[in-house]
């Protein structure tokens, strides 16, 4: 524990303004702060598009920054910290803008990311760092920052509140017969798959009895990216890109019996809801990004290029590398995938109805 934090904190900021995926995964952590310290109150310093998605957490007090009004953001920040007096920061973003904003947070201790790990600037907006990170993935570093105030290790866990209106949306929109969920957008082209790929993907679901539910925001990219995956498929997929927000994605990732998606933050959202992912990964580590609950359903183009390029063990990789080039998706083939989806049903949708009918 930090020599000079009181031995039950009052008062905690987080800060932590983007992306989904992240932001899902620092959930767990505040969570986990929060259970073993209920009397503190939680401030959470957050992005205007994440907040949709986590508004209603549980005692939880948001502030928004919104980064789109630029130097404005700081001056709102500013003024939302007046009066205000933290007993601790945990700054759990590496962004020079979320650096930054940690300026304006009037806080004690400021904790940072371990100093290996720091830059733009980091290491200048912070009083003290993690001294030893436990783990690769983006989850274990967030769990880094509750093991130094003292929180004990345990299982992620996540309450992600849905309203009920979006419960009864999902009821109404959704098939009542079991269904998977195809989400193909990453937040950068170079990390999609094929559209072709995901059409004899879902046709491969579609024979094996599950209805199929394509999503993916308004974006002109989504949109082209699943008329293409509409155009080669054999079967029927019910086209939800751009018909959600993001708490009715979260209900329709809730729903499904297991998602198919790039590195995105839909992925990491269905890992809050328990639902598993096949994770379709070439440009970022998946031991670090991947769907955190669901590493051994990745197909995996990362690990042999970057061990190739960098000519080192895999376990050897720099911290938050991540390779280039427009074509490394081609490298997972549909039969990685359908084996992928074959082991999965066989491990855990097979397992479930067994636990459920209550045989061994």
């Amino acid at each position: 524990m930090l020599k000079e934090l009181p031995q039950s904190p009052q008062s905690i900021c987080i800060l932590r303004l983007s992306a989904i995926g992240d932001v899902c995964h620092a959930v767990s952590t505040v969570q986990a702060i929060q259970r073993q310290y209920p009397e503190a109150l939680i401030t959470w310093i957050i992005g205007k598009i994440e907040a949709q998605l986590l508004k209603n957490l549980p005692d939880v007090e948001f502030i928004v920054f919104d980064k789109s009004k630029g130097m404005k953001a700081y001056s709102e920040l500013r003024q939302a910290m007046k009066g205000r007096q933290y007993d601790i920061l945990l700054h759990m973003q590496l962004a020079f803008r979320a650096n930054l904003a940690a300026y304006f947070i009037p806080a004690k201790i400021k904790l940072g990311f371990e100093k290996k790990r720091s830059k733009e600037l980091h290491s200048l907006f912070v009083n003290e760092h993690i001294t030893d990170s436990k783990g690769m993935h983006v989850l274990e570093g967030f769990r880094d920052f509750a093991r130094a105030i003292d929180v004990p290790d345990s299982e992620p866990l996540w309450n992600i509140p849905l309203p009920h209106e979006v419960e009864l949306w999902a009821d109404n929109q959704l098939p009542q017969e079991p269904f998977m969920v195809i989400s193909p957008g990453a937040s950068k082209a170079e990390r999609n798959w094929l559209a072709a790929r995901y059409a004899k993907v879902a046709d491969y679901c579609h024979g094996k009895g599950f209805k199929v539910v394509m999503t993916g925001g308004p974006s002109a990219m989504e949109r082209s990216l699943g008329d293409s995956i509409l155009s080669h498929s054999k079967s029927p997929i019910i086209d939800l890109i751009g018909q959600t927000n993001l708490k009715q994605l979260l209900a329709v990732l809730k729903k499904a019996q297991f998602v198919i998606a790039p590195d995105s933050g839909p992925a990491h959202m269905a890992v809050t809801q328990g639902t598993p992912v096949i994770g379709l990964y070439a440009h970022s580590n998946p031991k670090r990004t991947g769907p955190y609950l669901y590493l051994n359903y990745v197909a995996d183009a990362y690990t042999r290029n970057a061990t190739s390029q960098l000519n080192c063990k895999a376990e050897e990789l720099p911290w938050g590398y991540r390779l280039k080039g427009d074509n490394l998706m081609q490298q997972i083939s549909v039969e990685q995938v359908t084996q992928l989806i074959d082991q999965l049903i066989r491990e855990t949708l097979d397992k479930n109805v067994v636990d459920q009918n209550g045989h061994q």
